[in-house]
């Protein structure tokens, strides 16, 4: 696989976007001293609209439903793992 941040700065900048609003979530999901509801789940939204704008990866292993270019660091940021 050919590394898509590399030659497109777009999709590293929709990715980097992905991240701080995963962990945007993360942090509004974590605060309990503010109903979550709303702002967690707009933030959700987000990133799942952001995640959607990015190519799949082109795993021939990842069959029928490979997942988006940068999933883990995504994934790990929603978890509020470096943040």
């Amino acid at each position: 696989m050919s590394n898509e941040f590399e030659y497109n700065p777009r999709i590293a900048k929709i990715q980097g976007l992905s991240v701080q609003v995963g962990e945007l979530f993360a942090d509004l999901y974590r605060d309990h001293s503010q109903d979550i509801g709303t702002s967690a789940l707009e933030a959700l939204e987000a990133y799942k609209s952001l995640r959607r704008l990015l190519p799949r990866e082109s795993r021939s292993w990842m069959g029928d439903n490979p997942r988006h270019i940068g999933a883990e660091a995504a994934h790990k940021a929603t978890q509020g793992y470096g943040t």
